[in-house]
């Protein structure tokens, strides 16, 4: 086995490049698993414009699709050669936060400081995916194996864009015969409606501009799209529901603009289930908070991870509920990283997704 690999690594703001670097050692819980697939996540983008803060020399991703190449010690119940997937966040199975049945937020709030992003490490605080391989720690919490009738691609928005777009969902206590309004139909917005979806929503209002995105959105499950840049969607959403408003609102860009909108457009008692990654302060409008007496929810959710979670997801997919692949528009190999990030970042060419294989 060779020595070194190849790795995207975090160099500087605006500079994430292809380097060398030593494959991983493993411990007696963790494993290796060499990368067949993986992809760049608008958190990456982030990372690569400096709005989130990573050491430098890390390797970036966190959406690995491998095979097993190495297991460690005391890992039982895998075998080197089976393919596997990874949560974006990797909880240890064994946390305060994993015991209290949240382990996204594995790593938060301990008695040496407080960290917002919990469970997730890959790319994080750990070297991630988008590499040759890649150790994956507490591997019998983390690992799912991935059933030989679907490819890579299928299952390649399991790790974090789906499980993150269904918490939306989830998070929002969607019921049957709800109305839902998703704003923002990038990958978490689109896999956010079929999350809707599969959840019992009975009519979902989906907002974006971009023709392809809109098109999207209803193969996923939208009804009705509001192109927002031809109307005020809230006005829009508030004459498609004669002025009731939404059972639920999905945020999932991560802004003002559409976070206030959201808000806005809850019916009293609804609720606002907010995925965006935000880089600045929010700012809650009064009267959009009926003055805090609105009994309206604002729910957060950081996309959740582990063994349990990725078999779920596993599961969607090979049933044929909900088929993510048209989502991957761009594929390159692991050498072009940097021409991926440059596209993907850009968002040029009606990018979407890119798998990336080294």
């Amino acid at each position: 086995m060779p020595q070194m690999m190849k790795a995207a690594v975090f160099v500087e703001k605006g500079r994430i490049v292809l380097d060398e670097k030593p494959i991983p050692d493993i411990g007696p819980q963790d494993a290796l698993v060499r990368i067949t697939t993986t992809t760049i996540c608008g958190t990456d983008v982030h990372i690569l414009k400096g709005e989130y803060p990573v050491e430098k020399g890390l390797t970036i991703g966190h959406e690995p699709v491998g095979i097993i190449e190495k297991l460690g010690s005391g890992v039982t119940g895998f075998q080197e050669g089976q393919r596997v997937i990874a949560g974006a966040i990797t909880p240890s199975g064994w946390s305060h936060a994993c015991l209290c049945g949240c382990g996204a937020q594995d790593g938060a709030g301990t008695r040496h400081g407080w960290k917002a992003i919990g469970g997730w490490k890959f790319g994080n605080t750990i070297d991630g995916c988008q590499a040759e391989y890649v150790r994956v720690p507490d591997a019998m919490a983390n690992l799912a194996p991935i059933d030989d009738a679907v490819s890579d691609e299928q299952v390649l928005m399991c790790p974090d864009i789906m499980s993150t777009g269904f918490a939306g969902a989830e998070t929002g206590q969607i019921k049957i015969g709800d109305t839902v309004a998703i704003f923002a139909q990038g990958p978490i917005g689109l896999c956010a409606t079929a999350g809707a979806k599969l959840m019992g929503a009975t009519r979902i209002i989906a907002v974006d501009t971009v023709p392809a995105r809109m098109e999207m959105a209803k193969r996923m499950g939208a009804d009705v799209v509001v192109d927002f840049r031809k109307e005020n969607p809230v006005d829009a959403i508030k004459c498609l529901t004669d002025g009731r408003g939404v059972d639920v609102a999905i945020e999932a860009l991560g802004t003002q603009p559409t976070f206030e909108a959201a808000l806005r457009v809850l019916r009293p008692g609804g609720v606002l289930s907010s995925l965006g990654v935000y880089s600045t302060d929010l700012k809650i409008p009064l009267d959009a908070f009926s003055a805090g007496l609105g009994d309206k929810s604002i729910r957060t959710s950081l996309c959740p991870g582990g063994k349990e979670r990725m078999r779920r997801m596993l599961e969607v997919v090979v049933s044929g509920r909900a088929d993510l692949s048209g989502l991957v528009t761009h594929r390159f190999q692991l050498d072009q990283i940097e021409e991926a990030y440059d596209l993907f970042a850009n968002q040029r060419d009606g990018v979407l997704k890119v798998a990336i294989t080294p």
